[in-house]
């Protein structure tokens, strides 16, 4: 039995939500204050997070950095803010996704299941080997990218999104190929999750001092750039 520690405010959404995941099987825990909600986590020691933003003492972004100090586990984010740059800092900051209120407890079930599978069940990563295209470097055990010398770290999402292009060096992967790699299904994803997604890729490929290494046309999907090859 999973188990799932989920932080919300709202007491009538919160034990709806409650109320559906235990109906599929999950074990589902919730703060018993929201002054000690980072004691609570490493105590239950959760197999997910579902983590509103808008909380008392602590923001949901803040819980979320904490979280991702001490933990890979995967954390799901949900909010009523559906503008981009709130996704943006959520993925940043070390979300595996996010959900925008209001949703249907379908959709919450799909994502919760699709994000367990991915980590913990048949979709789990289980590679040993370092992925290499010239001098880009990606590790399955570490979880970290590396280029020239520099490295760091990916989250799952990160990690798959990466694999997939340097698999296909040299081509276009589509938008719904990433998706389906990453996520199992395009039905319950917004495209929108995906360019969050590469652009903190973007961003960690920028701070690596790799910049303009992941190319976009629009209508055809993403691919790495050749200069990366060239540089040996």
């Amino acid at each position: 039995m999973y188990k799932i520690l989920l932080i919300e405010d709202d007491p009538q959404l919160c034990e709806l939500i409650k109320e559906n995941l235990e109906r599929y099987g999950y074990e589902v825990h919730l703060p018993d204050h929201f002054s000690n909600i980072e004691e609570k986590f490493a105590h239950s020691n959760p197999d997910l997070v579902l983590l509103d933003i808008t909380l008392p003492y602590y923001d949901g972004y803040y819980l979320c950095r904490s979280f991702r100090k001490q933990s890979n586990v995967p954390i799901l984010m949900m909010s009523a803010r559906s503008h981009e740059t709130d996704q943006i800092m959520a993925i940043e900051l070390g979300a595996d996704d996010y959900i925008t209120k209001p949703f249907t407890f379908e959709m919450l079930q799909s994502k919760v299941k699709a994000t367990i599978r991915r980590v913990y069940g048949e979709y789990s990563v289980k590679e040993t080997n370092t992925l290499c295209v010239g001098s880009l470097c990606i590790d399955a055990k570490t979880l970290t990218l590396t280029y020239g010398g520099n490295q760091v770290e990916l989250s799952k999402n990160e990690y798959k999104l990466m694999k997939k292009l340097m698999e296909h060096d040299g081509e276009f992967v589509s938008r719904e190929e990433l998706i389906e790699e990453v996520w199992d299904s395009v039905t319950f994803i917004d495209d929108n999750t995906l360019t969050v997604n590469m652009t903190r890729i973007r961003h960690l490929l920028l701070e690596l001092g790799a910049n303009h290494v992941v190319k976009s046309k629009r209508g055809v999907g993403y691919r790495l750039y050749d200069s990366v090859t060239m540089r040996d």
